[in-house]
């Protein structure tokens, strides 16, 4: 049994005897001490084992889920192709891995405010070899806590079992890996399409970057009609193409009275709110969990954080790269490859893993709704995902693994708002209800913020 989808599957209290409908194809693995392959099939998994469970209280019986181990890896690194473009830079000059006086540190610098914490605390230029030279005069753990009371973004790389004695390390490991409450709510007129599962099915989405975008991005993939809604002076153009798929992009400012007021409709009429705010940044803006149960008390929300919700980080900003130094799976990247530098997974595997278990979430909340007459609330973590991968012990060896062909994308060409391109095959075939998108990625605040009229 993967070990993946086992635990999401136990964590969300699914009938385990539907477990034998999933089915694994393929025998290649990511190269990584971990074991990373498993993570990416079982997740993927998990979200469409979700979908599978919905059409079952629809048609009476659920079909076979069939995952392809490859495909679903790939779909962990990058899934589109740009033809005649290329797909905007990743990283930022300054963000990375830096040697300090005694280790090592990351420092995340994509949003300027994170960069701008991050050079200030070193009083430096704001140019990587300044950076670096800064960077080698500060103990890592003490660079690590200035940056993060500065408002940036830092982690010191820790062994596993440093990060497992830590304050921290020790309270995420006492949390569920989806913590799921319910609550009583009113029936709903929606229910499930048949080749569309979520067709007519409203998500909004307050994520950024990865996790959360790649959760609706797969409900999109289903007919869910996702509508992001991003500040209005917020960007991220090294993965909004990839992220973006099937979704329409808004812009709002929720200290502004007008745009409140469209947000609060939006939120009114929503089944689904995705979110990525740390705790009590909601509450800050007037939108706290009486709030938004005053405004729709039907909802089903999932959230999710960097590391976790307990524990004296539990409000700390981090990204996945951030959570891998901290975790010790960097270090034991460098180990297992003799490296002289932070090793981190192949693929953002946290984010990527983390985003299939909100999606798997957000279907069972939608299932539990229409059975029971119950809305949930979830919550997930990078942190908690990397538990679950730590915990599952090392990969034995890989499998051969070759870099994408030709046989591993789609014949379909995408219009994306930078140009054409392909995307890989869907890592996950469902019998009867194929994953597809209405539409190709667009750049954020391209739609307005309003919902479809129904069909």
């Amino acid at each position: 049994m993967n070990f993946a989808l086992a635990a999401a599957w136990d964590a969300l209290g699914l009938p385990a005897s539907s477990l034998r409908r999933a089915v694994f194809t393929g025998d290649d693995a990511l190269p990584s001490p971990f074991r990373v392959t498993a993570l990416a099939s079982g997740s993927v998994a998990a979200a469409a084992l979700a979908i599978s469970e919905l059409i079952g209280t629809v048609k009476g019986s659920a079909p076979q889920v069939v995952v392809d181990r490859r495909l679903a890896s790939l779909w962990f690194g990058w899934s589109i192709r740009p033809i005649g473009w290329e797909r905007p830079a990743l990283w930022d000059a300054v963000a990375g891995d830096y040697a300090t006086r005694d280790g090592w540190v990351r420092l995340h610098t994509n949003a300027p405010h994170h960069r701008a914490a991050a050079v200030g605390v070193l009083a430096c230029a704001d140019e990587r070899e300044a950076v670096a030279a800064a960077v080698s005069r500060w103990d890592a753990d003490d660079l690590e806590a200035a940056v993060v009371e500065a408002g940036g973004c830092a982690a010191t790389m820790r062994p596993i079992a440093a990060w497992e004695r830590h304050r921290q390390g020790i309270a995420v490991a006492a949390e569920p890996l989806v913590d799921v409450a319910t609550r009583p709510c009113p029936s709903t007129a929606w229910r499930p399409g048949h080749a569309r599962p979520l067709d007519g099915l409203r998500v909004l989405d307050l994520t950024r970057v990865l996790a959360g975008p790649v959760a609706t991005r797969f409900l999109a993939g289903y007919g869910a009609e996702v509508l992001r809604i991003d500040p209005p002076d917020w960007d991220e153009p090294g993965v909004i193409p990839e992220v973006t798929l099937g979704k329409r992009c808004a812009r709002l400012d929720l200290e502004d009275a007008a745009d409140r007021a469209v947000f609060e409709r939006l939120l009114s009429r929503a089944d689904v709110l995705v979110h990525g705010y740390r705790p009590g940044a909601l509450d800050g803006l007037g939108y706290g969990e009486a709030a938004r149960r005053s405004i729709a008390s039907d909802l089903i929300e999932v959230s999710l954080d960097a590391y976790g919700w307990t524990g004296p980080w539990q409000g700390r900003r981090g990204f996945d790269s951030l959570v891998q130094m901290s975790c010790g799976i960097a270090d034991a990247g460098m180990a297992w490859t003799r490296a002289d530098r932070p090793t981190p997974l192949p693929v953002q595997g946290l984010d990527h893993a983390t985003g299939y278990l909100i999606a798997a979430a957000v279907i069972a909340g939608v299932r539990g709704r229409l059975v029971d007459a119950t809305a949930s609330t979830a919550r997930l973590s990078l942190a908690r995902t990397a538990r679950l991968l730590v915990d599952a012990g090392l990969a034995n060896g890989t499998a051969p693994w070759s870099s994408v062909g030709e046989n591993d994308l789609s014949p379909v060409v995408e219009a994306t708002d930078w140009g054409p391109a392909k995307r890989l095959s869907p890592p996950v075939a469902i019998d009867g209800t194929p994953m597809s998108w209405n539409v190709g990625a667009s750049r954020l605040g391209s739609a307005a913020a309003r919902w479809r009229p129904p069909h």
